[in-house]
């Protein structure tokens, strides 16, 4: 009877805790934001330059903390653990959308509710400058007439380099010998040297070197013109094929868990969508080299299911899944 009587008193707290009138107070307390790469990384700068911006239409602090390791399955798994009380947000990237199909995980983001996604960011393939091309129709073009002699600066699986590699080679079946790094910096710094040829990179990697001349820019991979970029050719001019995948690119946002009561979603919604429009954080997003995206719910679940289908069959094609993302129910782009 204690022991029924113990059952009933939770219940009950827990009905009133997810109550119309509890989620009307939200919130009543600091939250707790989980950052899901470390200090430092592109996903911890813009979680750090939104989250001040949002403060003031929650009256409360976000308390921040960087949990990486396990290519953000570390962080997913802990604020999955958590309440569903809309107390603990995860701010990640794009991560989770592979997970399954490389066993990193059994979760990605069908288990969380998108808060916001701030932004998504660009890639650009450029070359070193010793190299012949002026076009990113000369690098294929050469690819191939030398198969396998062209050599490419990568980051593995998971990486901006790596999956624009198999975009390529689906689009235009070019070989080359993909070089990996630990990262874009050390991937950068190779291509400087003439240890690779080219590289597909984010732009935030690569920007100051395009401005001094550094490495050559052959294309933007995107099938619309990017504000500040807009002299850089896109990716589809000469070939259109690349528009399926497209817009394709690193993304940051946050989350919460998927069944937090709706009224809690809708606050949480609103004070990052007026956060992330605040004149202070756009002007960084551009500056970090980021397009503005400020969607939520549905728009932003829309764009996360073409994202994880782009990506994860685009391992596939290139023999880098764990699992088959058919087997997983991803449908192919």
């Amino acid at each position: 009877m204690r022991r029924l009587s113990f059952i009933l008193i939770v219940s009950v707290l827990g009905i009133c805790l997810f109550s119309p009138a509890y989620a009307a107070d939200y919130p009543q307390k600091d939250l707790q934001g989980v950052i899901m790469w470390g200090a430092g990384g592109a996903t911890d700068n813009v979680t750090r330059a939104i989250t001040p911006h949002v403060e003031p239409f929650l009256e409360k602090q976000i308390v921040l903390i960087n949990k990486p390791g396990g290519t953000g399955s570390i962080s997913t798994q802990y604020v999955h653990s958590r309440p569903s009380d809309g107390y603990t947000l995860l701010f990640g990237a794009e991560n989770p959308q592979v997970h399954r199909i490389l066993k990193l995980s059994e979760m990605d983001y069908k288990d969380f509710y998108p808060v916001n996604i701030f932004g998504r960011g660009v890639g650009v393939v450029v070359a070193n400058t010793d190299m012949p091309w002026n076009s990113f129709k000369d690098l294929i073009e050469d690819a191939k007439k030398r198969p396998g002699i062209i050599k490419m600066g990568s980051t593995g699986p998971g990486g901006l380099p790596y999956t624009v590699g198999a975009m390529t080679k689906s689009v235009t079946e070019f070989e080359v010998t993909s070089v990996p790094f630990k990262g874009e910096g050390p991937g950068v710094t190779a291509l400087l040297g003439g240890h690779v040829d080219f590289m597909p990179a984010g732009i935030t990697a690569v920007r100051e070197h395009i401005r001094a001349g550094r490495v050559k820019v052959l294309a933007v991979v995107s099938d619309t013109p990017i504000p500040g970029l807009e002299d850089i050719p896109l990716i589809t001019q000469d070939y259109p094929e690349f528009k399926k995948y497209l817009p394709w690119g690193p993304f940051y946002g946050v989350w919460c868990k998927r069944d937090v009561p709706q009224a809690v979603k809708e606050k949480l919604v609103e004070a990052f969508q007026k956060g992330a429009s605040e004149p202070q954080f756009q002007a960084f997003l551009k500056d970090f080299g980021t397009v503005s995206m400020n969607i939520s719910g549905d728009e932003a679940d829309k764009f996360l299911t073409k994202w994880q289908s782009v990506t994860c069959w685009m391992y596939e094609y290139a023999g880098a899944t764990k699992v088959s993302p058919a087997s997983l129910g991803i449908p192919k782009p």
